[in-house]
């Protein structure tokens, strides 16, 4: 039975973008940029997305402006990119890279220089400039695995690092270096979750987005900035996510 591609996916299936999204981490899989283990990432990921009811929450939004309000008062601010990130959005990040004055990383679990290379091909095709990764002459203290290494101009010298779809152990190792963290992951029970600065608990293809826009708006408002700081506490966000999600599961049992 032939395969089908992404552009037979018919635009009226009720999971379209959801397949569509799927297609695209098979593409990267096969162009070297995905892993084996991203693509049961993402399946992993899918499920808290149907208990979201795979749209952006209210809370969702809050935490996007205090991130977006973290990044633009940043000094030094970067991107952190791995290969799901770089499969499903790399023209989103770069577009906010460029709001944000921030630079790009690509930094990796399963690291071969090969794979960074692709990685970075697919940045600057988006528009990246100067991506960060490739050449790396740091460790971040703590970090036994290749996801360690980094750049001393990059994520090891900055102030405030986005991490989407990150790993836990790094998440902690950035906190005990003084960094601040925002965290872009589906699962509000997750250590990288209660680890970051500020966790954003929703898709990355439409938290990066949101959080695009928060950045513009705020760029020229501190007051607005230092409100969406003040009116977001990570704790009680994470629980009144987690409690909407249990809500839908128990909605959907009872059906």
């Amino acid at each position: 039975m032939p395969m089908v591609t992404m552009t037979e996916i018919p635009k009226s299936h009720p999971r379209y973008k959801s397949l569509v999204l799927r297609e695209r981490l098979v593409e990267g899989f096969r162009a070297g940029v995905v892993v084996p283990q991203g693509l049961i990432a993402h399946g992993r990921g899918e499920m808290f997305d149907y208990l979201l009811g795979e749209r952006t929450l209210k809370e969702a939004r809050v935490a996007s402006k205090a991130a977006a309000a973290l990044i633009i008062d940043a000094k030094r601010p970067v991107i952190s990119v791995n290969g799901n990130v770089a499969a499903l959005c790399p023209d989103e990040v770069v577009r906010l890279s460029q709001v944000a004055k921030a630079r790009i990383e690509v930094g990796l679990f399963h690291r071969t220089d090969e794979r960074v290379s692709k990685i970075v091909r697919i940045l600057e095709d988006n528009g990246a400039k100067d991506v960060l990764g490739f050449l790396p002459d740091a460790v971040i203290p703590g970090i036994d695995h290749m996801r360690g290494i980094c750049s001393k101009t990059g994520i090891y010298s900055a102030d405030v690092v986005l991490i989407p779809l990150e790993d836990s152990d790094r998440a902690k190792a950035l906190a005990e270096m003084g960094k601040k963290t925002i965290a872009i992951d589906l699962n509000p029970m997750s250590r990288t979750s209660r680890t970051a600065t500020v966790t954003i608990v929703d898709e990355v293809t439409r938290a990066i987005p949101e959080l695009t826009l928060n950045a513009e708006e705020l760029t020229e408002d501190s007051r607005a900035r230092k409100r969406a700081l003040a009116s977001y506490d990570r704790d009680k966000n994470l629980a009144a996510v987690s409690g909407k999600m249990s809500q839908n599961l128990e909605c959907f049992l009872k059906r």
